[in-house]
């Protein structure tokens, strides 16, 4: 599975990841916000779209981005590696990338779409180098702090939230929370004003929607780097612990990723069904969509995230042919550029500067525009990487990185 100095099951897996990441996505793309995590922001769902949102729920959000996260974890390990193989210094060479990478994140995020994850990735790495050389036990052990903040903090408030709706809160405590609640509600909850007000914006020209971005959203990145630091810091080092483990690099047995994918999924399944049930039997209340979603759930949806890397595996080494893995593996050689190009193809078909199809595709529809840019990607991706070392933007990102302008087209082949 290794071929030069490419590992190409990590590249095949990372292929998989950045086609999964726009199944989270696609949601965000094309309707208001609160429709991402509430199937009723906009008003009573259909019973597709709601089987929809409840798949999701349970096997894909929040998984798709863990594995992206697992895996620059475990990306970021590999270019250390290389920089110290290289004789250049490893801290130099990453310190490099993050700098860089956050400029890419917030040109992305002010430019193109709020979604970016590019910034927060940027953030962590700026810890990240710091668990380098820890053994694969000491990196897991670190991962648990980093989870415990990241789910105490978002339960702690959904716990009071709680409260405050049962009306079981003392008086001051109560008049404040009250009011996080009104707001709570206003923004997340069944048939929120704020769908309407979004629908408008976005459909509007590109110079008011980069005008809210610029103005009401300016503080949101690092606002998105205080609530998903540390569930994020706690999967990439996981990443990292895998990737010691040789499980990213396909050198386990198919017996080993089969016991693992099948004990993640058996263990993750049930709880978050019934978080999924829970969501259900509050008509969609917001504070058990906060509390689901952003607390209860991180547990199972890190299992399920090993579970999907653990099957994809499995899938890579015993199922698919050679084509499939080489396209999947050009896939993910050109992450970076497949995830800026996506947004780049996804906000000019929805928002009012392009096709302008914001609100107007139900959440099941939108998967049929999933898999066109999956299909893009797949086709586009090998036949760039056949003629160039690097994916566009991977090549950008490597000379700025380096400070010094890297060799892009590959030398011909000698006859």
């Amino acid at each position: 599975m290794i071929t030069g100095t490419r590992i190409e099951s990590l590249d095949a897996i990372r292929g998989v990841a950045v086609m999964g990441i726009l199944a989270m996505n696609i949601v965000a793309f094309a309707l208001p916000f609160p429709a991402y995590s509430n199937p009723a922001a906009g008003g009573p769902p259909g019973d597709l779209d709601l089987a929809t949102w409840f798949f999701n729920f349970v096997f894909v959000d929040s998984k798709m981005r863990g594995m992206f996260s697992l895996l620059f974890g475990a990306s970021a390990l590999l270019v250390i590696d290389s920089a110290v193989t290289a004789g250049r210094r490893p801290a130099g060479a990453h310190y490099s990338r993050m700098f860089w990478l956050a400029l890419f994140g917030l040109a992305h995020f002010y430019l193109i779409w709020f979604g970016d994850i590019l910034f927060l990735y940027a953030v962590c790495g700026l810890l990240l180098f710091l668990f380098r050389n820890l053994s694969v036990k000491a990196l897991l052990l670190w991962s648990l702090p980093f989870f415990l903040i990241g789910i105490g903090i978002p339960a702690s408030l959904w716990a009071m939230l709680s409260m405050a709706q049962a009306g079981t809160l003392p008086g001051e405590a109560a008049a404040g929370m009250q009011e996080a609640l009104r707001q709570m509600n206003a923004e997340m909850g069944p048939s929120t004003p704020l769908y309407a007000q979004e629908t408008a914006l976005y459909l509007g020209s590109y110079a008011s929607i980069l005008g809210h971005r610029t103005g009401e959203m300016a503080g949101d990145p690092l606002f998105f780097v205080g609530m998903f630091l540390w569930e994020t810091m706690g999967l990439m080092l996981i990443g990292m612990a895998l990737y010691k483990s040789r499980m990213l690099t396909g050198e386990w047995d198919m017996a080993r990723y089969r016991k693992w994918a099948v004990v993640c999924f058996l263990i993750a399944t049930p709880p978050l069904v019934a978080l999924a049930l829970y969501q259900m039997q509050s008509d969609y209340g917001a504070v058990s969509i906060f509390g689901a979603s952003m607390a209860l759930s991180i547990p199972f949806d890190t299992l399920m995230t090993v579970g999907w890397t653990a099957l994809i595996m499995l899938l890579i080494k015993s199922v698919a042919s050679d084509a499939v893995r080489t396209r999947l593996a050009a896939t993910g050689r050109m992450a970076f550029t497949n995830y800026l190009v996506t947004s780049i193809i996804m906000t000019t078909i929805f928002y009012g500067y392009g096709l302008g199809l914001f609100g107007s595709v139900g959440r099941a529809a939108l998967y049929l525009f999933c898999f066109g840019m999956w299909a893009a990607m797949l086709l586009w991706s090998k036949p760039w990487l056949d003629r160039f070392q690097y994916g566009p933007l991977e090549w950008l990102w490597r000379s700025l990185s380096r400070w010094q302008v890297q060799p892009m087209r590959k030398a011909p082949v000698a006859q």
